[in-house]
């Protein structure tokens, strides 16, 4: 809804920008001081470039190509993504049976999705691809959280407004140059905007920070198992999107394949 009236870049900054303003009126009210020393804000900025500046663009460059019902899936690729980066990066982690099975059925399910035997048109085939390297930037990202910023013992509220702090002002000169595509302003694309800022970019940040604390970077990003689910019955409300029956059948699969990854089918185990 928000490219109705904005770019992609536009649609990645505006994000940014109303969950940094949110983040620091919160630290603001709750006496929190931001992160401090420039090897934690240039591991932020890191972050920011992972889990916002490009996925931002992609997911938005994306929506114009794909329908919001295949974006939400393919989001569901995250855990699978993050557990193979933290096997590249943890060397001393070596990979598991069953892990290796859930990556391998985690794959099945994303091409059920795309409904692989149909082929995909050139259109949709560049908005996949750019889905698919988001959803690689948020594996990628949660690993360097758990790593490089967890171990800092800094509080959630600090991290995720400095993350989108540094986040507004890398995508603020794209979006001066070609952030707006249409002087068209509806009070729903608005809200939705308000809504992806406040809530998607702001509030679900900091919850992101503590779940990556306490429960660790793989367990955090499974919070993208709920995304399909979301995604389909928003899409079919709000914009009238059809669902195709491999849709959400892929979609199971890959959440089987992410689960069993992360060794939550104790049959498979074992």
């Amino acid at each position: 809804m928000g490219l109705e009236f904005l770019t992609p870049q536009g649609v990645a900054f505006g994000r940014c920008a109303l969950g940094a303003i949110t983040l620091l009126i919160i630290a603001r009210v709750r006496r929190i001081k931001l992160p401090r020393g420039k090897s934690t804000w240039f591991v932020l900025w890191i972050v920011s470039i992972l889990l916002n500046v490009i996925p931002g663009f992609l997911f938005a460059y994306a929506e114009v190509r794909v329908t919001t019902v295949l974006a939400g899936i393919i989001n569901a690729c995250t855990p699978l993504m993050t557990l193979i980066f933290i096997l590249l990066i943890s060397r001393e982690d070596k990979p598991k049976a069953y892990q290796l099975f859930g990556l391998l059925i985690g794959a099945i399910g994303v091409a059920v999705v795309l409904g692989i035997w149909n082929g995909i048109g050139s259109n949709a085939g560049v908005g996949v691809t750019a889905l698919l390297l988001a959803v690689s930037c948020y594996g990628l990202s949660f690993t360097v959280i758990r790593k490089y910023l967890t171990p800092k013992k800094l509080q959630a509220e600090s991290l995720a407004a400095g993350q989108l702090v540094v986040a507004s002002i890398t995508l603020l000169p794209f979006y001066l140059i070609n952030g707006i595509s249409k002087d068209e302003y509806r009070p729903g694309p608005i809200l939705a905007m308000v809504a992806l800022g406040v809530f998607g970019s702001g509030f679900a940040y900091i919850w992101n920070f503590r779940i990556v604390e306490i429960a660790g970077s793989s367990i955090a990003s499974s919070v993208t198992y709920l995304t399909p689910v979301v995604a389909v019955f928003v899409g079919w409300i709000f914009l009238g999107e059809n669902i195709s029956w491999n849709e959400p059948l892929g979609g199971l699969v890959v959440l089987f394949g992410a689960a069993l990854s992360q060794g939550r089918i104790k049959a498979f185990k074992n």
